[in-house]
């Protein structure tokens, strides 16, 4: 592991690194930097180098340049809407396109192709912005996601509905038109990975989709890949009459939607868009909370096409009459457990029920994440038809290219196990450390500096400049560890994290499995500790089962402890219905019969208390349970959902008071815990 040459280091985030001179750029000549944006048609503003930075002004942040004629929010390749920083105003970015009235033609800009008489044209390729996007092939430290899928073939696959269209096994035309084709070959994809030979047919055939698939599985392509094929081959949709359209603001009309719970999953979500709409008609844009929003205006403004948004963010702009979705024809809610059992259902339903969106029967609408447990299954109904359940694998399950260890570590004792840990790392990777609260991300990242170890951090109170230095640093493996707190736990893909360790284990063994699922991705290796002890036993079950299902070592010690745990009433079931076992269905499309689920409760199995906490009994009432802590999870449960019955008003109305609370309405029991640390909150 890198050693800090300059010792400790006191002061903000931003002094440390700078001290540190983690983000220096090179030199450029004051003569020079004119010439730079000047020969920017041929470079997106970059030197001529492919390894130099763009120059550096005082007004940017992460290589991003304002202009005199365009926004500095402009993602560049690799960037997603700020990681990274924008292009110069001869960029494509800075072009709005033009559009024929009435056609839905459209004339293309630098690095964009365009639609004319009912054909696509592209533009031609640009070495630079193919580096942008796709990355060095050449570069050793650099996992390219499609390079071991191979590993994927033993993995099993169960779809699910009426008419469920043969999958496919190679990347070819058809279905996928020939532009994606090659942008595919671009970014080194191979092979389609299981969740992608499946949902490319059942897409293209028009169908709907609930898919379920282990982390670092390719789901993002699995959505993107046939609705931009489709999108190349029919061409843009002509905007209806827009009567509010005056002064020069246009209002935006995408055709294609993707919802995710953070700014910086739809970040991501845009940087793979911007992957494989290279060169065609297709723009992508991304909008979320926490960022300058006349930015944002001013982005979409020059093409929306394919928007990536979170939900508090594109209400937003909804209301203030800047984008229309009455020309969807594509909705995707990615992660779509966590964006509803979060509290987003509201503002997803007002997206898609009460505004103009077409009716389900109009549009497409394509469910991902890696867990589906009951509730969220029948909430889905309501934002689908006839749809296609895919599970893939072991739903929740781990991968087995992750080598797990499970440490048991009293509190005491993690500082000093982590640096042991540290300390015997090999060069060249990137490690991880989730702990459980924003305090003790600030408070370990600073412990690790001083102890010479460059380390950053990622929470839900860092300002989103100080997200996107972070996330930037820890990418480039500047600062080569990372603590973060549960909002980088869940979809981020971010290359060569080859250690994932959990200083605190998460209350919840659905966080867990998305936390390691950070590394091993794309069937890459990856290695996974877990600092345990008897606080921890509430999940000690469900941990050792996963171990099991991915053939990992179980500990004696680990049994010993679940026998005591069994033997005191048990922890709480925790949510059980992702593990296709005890609670069951979470891999398993409850329309079925059965509906795959056990008696005992679509989420938790058996109850057996809080921590073996006290029980309770009798008539309706709210009693608020002592917090022991704050937790990055919002809802924990039994008996197949919490808030069955309650409306979405009374529900959040009841929640949101209390850190934990316990509810008992109508003899139904539920634990609820609200996130005092919730680092989903995408309002601004």
């Amino acid at each position: 592991m890198p050693i800090n040459p300059n010792g400790p280091v006191n002061g903000s985030l931003e002094g440390q690194l700078a001290s540190m001179a983690l983000d220096r750029a090179a030199y450029v000549p004051p003569h020079l930097r004119a010439r730079a944006a000047q020969t920017g048609d041929q470079n997106n503003g970059w030197s001529e180098s492919p390894n130099a930075a763009p120059p550096r002004r005082p007004d940017s942040f992460g290589g991003s340049m304002r202009t005199s004629s365009g926004s500095s929010w402009a993602p560049r390749g690799g960037s997603g809407g700020g990681f990274g920083g924008g292009r110069s105003a001869s960029s494509s970015w800075a072009n709005p396109p033009s559009r024929d009235s009435g056609t839905g033609a459209r004339r293309g800009g630098d690095g964009y192709g365009y639609w004319k008489d009912g054909k696509h044209i592209t533009a031609p390729r640009n070495p630079t912005t193919e580096r942008e996007l796709y990355g060095d092939a050449e570069d050793p430290l650099k996992q390219h996601t499609g390079i071991n899928f191979d590993k994927y073939e033993d993995i099993p696959v169960e779809a699910t509905g009426a008419g469920v269209p043969e999958p496919v096994t190679q990347f070819t035309n058809p279905p996928l038109d020939p532009v994606l084709l090659e942008n595919i070959q671009y970014a080194r994809y191979t092979t389609p990975t299981p969740v992608q030979k499946y949902s490319i047919p059942i897409v293209a055939a028009g169908r709907d989709l609930m898919a379920c698939a282990q982390t670092g599985s390719g789901k993002t392509g699995g959505f993107l890949f046939p609705i931009l094929s489709a999108s190349f081959a029919a061409g843009p949709r002509a905007p209806p009459a827009d009567p509010n359209s005056n002064y020069g603001r246009r209002r935006a009309y995408p055709t294609a939607l993707i919802l995710a719970p953070t700014r910086e999953l739809v970040s991501q979500i845009h940087d793979e868009a911007r992957k494989f709409a290279y060169r065609s008609w297709v723009r992508p844009a991304v909008v979320y909370g926490g960022a300058d929003i006349n930015q944002q205006l001013r982005q979409i403004e020059r093409g929306c096409d394919l928007l990536s948004a979170t939900p508090g963010r594109l209400v937003d702009l909804i209301e203030r009459g800047r984008i229309s979705l009455a020309n969807i024809q594509y909705l995707v809610l990615d992660e779509a457990d966590r964006m509803l059992d979060m509290g987003f259902e509201p503002q997803i339903r007002r997206i898609v029920q009460g505004e103009d969106m077409p009716d389900v029967m109009q549009r497409q609408t394509l469910m991902f994440s890696a867990t589906f447990p009951r509730d969220i299954q029948l909430l889905a109904k309501d934002f689908l038809k006839e749809y296609i359940f895919l599970s893939v694998g072991r739903v929740g399950s781990t991968s087995e290219n992750i080598t797990q260890k499970i440490e048991y570590v009293e509190d005491n004792d993690k500082r000093s196990v982590l640096l042991d840990i540290l300390h015997s790392e090999p060069q060249g990777g990137l490690t991880l450390v989730f702990v459980e609260t924003k305090r003790m991300a600030d408070m370990l990242s600073e412990y690790l500096m001083n102890n010479r170890f460059p380390a950053t951090s990622i929470h839900g109170d860092r300002t989103q400049r100080e997200r996107e230095l972070a996330l930037t640093t820890f990418r480039s493996g500047r600062t080569p560890i990372m603590v973060a707190t549960a909002v980088a736990a869940r979809g981020l893909d971010i290359p060569n994290v080859t250690h994932v360790i959990n200083y605190d284990l998460p209350s919840d063994i659905d966080d867990y499995v998305h936390r390691i699922g950070r590394t091993g991705r794309a069937g890459n290796t990856g290695t996974s500790t877990a600092f345990f002890n008897r606080g921890n036993k509430n999940i000690v079950r469900e941990l050792i089962g996963l171990l099991r299902e991915a053939n990992q070592e179980v500990p004696g010690w680990l049994d010993t402890v679940a026998a005591e745990s069994s033997f005191g009433g048990g922890g709480r079931g925790g949510r059980g219905g992702g593990r296709g076992g005890r609670g069951g269905g979470g891999n398993r499309d409850f329309r079925s019969a059965g509906g795959g689920f056990s008696s005992g409760g679509g989420r938790g199995g058996g109850r057996g208390g809080y921590s073996n906490g006290p029980s309770y009994s009798g008539g309706d009432m709210v009693e608020v349970a002592e917090a022991h802590g704050p937790t990055e999870e919002v809802a924990e449960g039994e008996a197949g959902g919490e808030h069955q019955g309650l409306g979405p008003e009374l529900w959040n109305h009841l929640c949101n008071p209390f850190p934990y609370a316990l509810f008992r309405l109508d003899n139904t029991h539920s634990l609820v815990r609200r996130a005092l640390d919730n680092d989903y909150d995408d309002m601004t």
